[in-house]
């Protein structure tokens, strides 16, 4: 009747009022209005000429709630919306009647497609917003499941601009990863498209043409991770208890692979694809060039590796150090991590030794330039992995060595350089924990009490590596090296819930505590008959 008719009327008025005080000085005068609004419209909310403007009203509280901080209130009115649009489809389903219409001359009024696609856009906000508060909540895998949602009812109505959605996928594609999901990520097929898609949004501006190169940039790193998450997924699919490739697993993954080709297809149409036939062809064209399946020897290895260091390039291109220094850097070590887990596949030590050399070359300038001042964190983490770094390589060098039937001098030369320069970068990680005054801290703090005790404890190894023929030296290095096990052993009797930290490290450091006295006192005999 005609009283519905102004109720409804005057909800619309409610709700623009509403929607123009949402300033943050304004929250509470447009909750007023917006209140008003959903009251007028209760009785009648799943009627056709009121269910799209209750969804909306819905909506914007829900916002104005999160912009309070009061998530969980927030919550309460999007899932509400989503609720009432369920219902609504279920029980009626035709296109509603827009707000906008309430004030229209008939001639003037919508057609039916038009008034979907409209409805169809409210209700993809509802699950945007939701997304987001689920995040909030910390419901991780709800707001991937809402995210993903939105995007491809995006794609379905048209209404997205192809930039945006491009780096809104990449970052959903890197919880996929987490999940191992290696299927969802379709950004760079989306992200082609822009300035060439004509977008459905009306109400928005697309960003910038400049922001082109940056939004390119973020999807090019997403593309890395991409990369790097696979070959590391694969290693750990493939190591042995000494973290090297061991062979049988390999042959009986591969048999294993041969057997599920068959069920290739169906695997791929269970995975969580996005939009149209066109949309999914081109993605799966994306993939042609970085497979979702495990590589499970160097060559496939290699072949990710080789698409995740043309995305370094990319990405680097934009992400540049003058202006970019920790984006830069993350880039760098990614790359870095990168060879790394390709030296995994790689059985030739040689060439193993190369590329972790690589990752110095690309480090090293890095941490040089760096001021630990403003930059404490990233040095440790150089630090760190520019000392594990060396220290692999010495290791290698070692089990070329034994492969000789008699050490030569440049080798040996080799072995006690890497030592020396391990043992340089794990010191310096060491004293970066040391307070002004350049003591060491009696208890460490959580977050470095696995990464110094393992220092300490590869400092011990090392000096235990060194080759020398002086005596007196090796008996040096020997005394040395029992000094950092005891350090460790000492520190975790006197911190008993350090242990579960570092148990491997502590078993053997206990052994060489143990050995070390014993061995140190025959070569001191052997140096006594000498006198």
């Amino acid at each position: 009747g005609g009283g519905a008719v102004l109720a409804v009327r005057r909800a619309v008025l409610e709700y623009e009022l509403g929607v123009n005080h949402t300033d943050t000085e304004e929250l509470s005068a447009g909750e007023e209005h917006l209140q008003r609004c959903t009251q007028l419209l209760e009785p009648h909310r799943l009627s056709p000429d009121c269910v799209s403007l209750y969804i909306q009203a819905q909506n914007n509280l829900g916002i104005l709630w999160s912009q309070r901080d009061e998530i969980e209130t927030a919550q309460t009115y999007l899932e509400s919306a989503e609720a009432l649009y369920n219902q609504y489809m279920k029980e009626d389903g035709n296109p509603p009647l827009d707000p906008s219409e309430h004030f229209m001359a008939e001639e003037e009024k919508l057609t039916d497609q038009e008034r979907s696609k409209r409805f169809e856009k409210a209700y993809t906000h509802t699950l945007y917003y939701l997304a987001q508060v689920y995040q909030h909540l910390d419901m991780i895998e709800k707001a991937a499941q809402y995210c993903h949602t939105t995007l491809k009812r995006q794609l379905e109505y048209c209404g997205y601009y192809p930039v945006e959605w491009a780096r809104n996928a990449a970052t959903l594609s890197q919880y996929y990863l987490s999940k191992e999901c290696f299927m969802e990520a379709p950004a760079s097929v989306i992200f082609s498209q822009a300035g060439q898609v004509p977008s459905a949004e009306d109400d928005e501006t697309e960003p910038d043409q400049q922001d082109l190169p940056e939004r390119k940039a973020e999807i090019a790193r997403c593309w890395i991770k991409y990369c790097l998450n696979l070959l590391q997924s694969a290693r750990k699919l493939l190591e042995d208890n000494i973290g090297e490739l061991d062979p049988d697993r390999q042959l009986e993954l591969k048999a294993q692979r041969k057997k599920e080709e068959d069920e290739k297809e169906k695997g791929r149409k269970k995975a969580v694809l996005f939009g149209t036939s066109d949309i999914c062809d081109s993605v799966l064209a994306m993939e042609e060039k970085v497979s979702s399946v495990y590589p499970l020897d160097f060559q496939e290895a290699r072949e990710i590796f080789l698409v995740g260091q043309n995305y370094v390039q990319e990405a680097k291109e934009f992400f540049q150090v003058d202006g970019y220094v920790t984006d830069h850097i993350e880039i760098v070590q990614d790359h870095s991590a990168l060879f790394k887990v390709l030296a995994f596949f790689e059985e030739d030590y040689e060439r193993r030794c190369k590329m972790h050399k690589r990752r110095i070359d690309m480090l090293e300038p890095i941490y040089a330039d760096l001021n630990p001042q403003y930059y404490l964190l990233i040095c440790r983490q150089l630090q760190c992995e520019l000392a594990d770094t060396y220290y692999e390589m010495m290791d290698l060098k070692v089990a070329i060595g034994n492969r000789l039937e008699k050490l030569d001098s440049h080798t040996v030369k080799k072995i006690n350089s890497l030592a020396q320069f391990a043992i340089k970068y794990y010191e310096l990680f060491l004293d970066s924990l040391r307070n002004p005054d350049k003591v060491f801290p009696e208890k460490l703090e959580e977050d470095v009490l696995r990464p110094a005790m393992v220092a300490k404890f590869h400092i011990a190894r090392l000096y235990g590596k060194l080759i020398t023929s002086d005596s007196k030296k090796q008996l040096e290095n020997m005394q040395t090296s029992l000094e950092y096990y005891t350090f460790l052993v000492d520190y975790c009797e006197k911190y008993p819930d350090a242990v579960p930290a570092i148990e491997t490290e502590l078993e053997l450091s206990k052994e060489m505590v143990n050995l070390l006295p014993a061995s140190m006192e025959r070569l001191r005999a052997k140096l006594s008959s000498f006198v």
